[in-house]
């Protein structure tokens, strides 16, 4: 694989995680994906090329021998927020992950991660910035 500033590390290989992991691989960008559950690994693409562990997104250890203190991007999507938020501040304050980011879907919990340099994506405002959107285009769509 074709270094490019760095390994990007993802936590949680859910449709998100596998989605970017895979764009990622096309892209010929370093890639480690960590998941708890090793049957998760069955959703990244039959084209992924990266690396893939098995272990918690908190267990400095694994994180360690992940190689995160030497990566340049670490992508938190696993289903819980308690865990993408915690995974974050680790890769942020412990690892000093240049680039961090993160998935929540409680919007309340994006107060815990302000002024930490943390990237936070809402799902719940991202969907409601899209419906604004579309209503005020009149109802209609680009289809590109």
């Amino acid at each position: 694989m074709k270094q490019n500033n760095g390994m990007t590390i993802i936590a949680g290989c859910g449709r998100l995680g596998a989605a970017i992991a895979g764009r990622l691989s096309d892209q010929k960008q370093d890639v480690l994906v960590l998941d708890i559950d090793k049957s998760a690994f069955r959703k990244l693409p039959g084209s992924y090329g990266g690396l893939t562990a098995v272990g918690s997104a908190t267990d400095l250890e694994k994180l360690a021998s992940a190689g995160l203190a030497k990566a340049s991007v670490f992508i938190a999507v696993t289903d819980l927020d308690c865990v993408n938020i915690c995974a974050a501040q680790i890769a942020k304050s412990v690892f000093h992950v240049p680039k961090v980011v993160t998935r929540v879907y409680d919007e309340e919990k994006t107060g815990l991660l302000a002024g930490s340099g943390i990237e936070t994506i809402c799902l719940p405002e991202l969907a409601e910035r899209e419906v604004a959107e579309f209503i005020s285009l009149g109802g209609t769509r680009n289809a590109g």
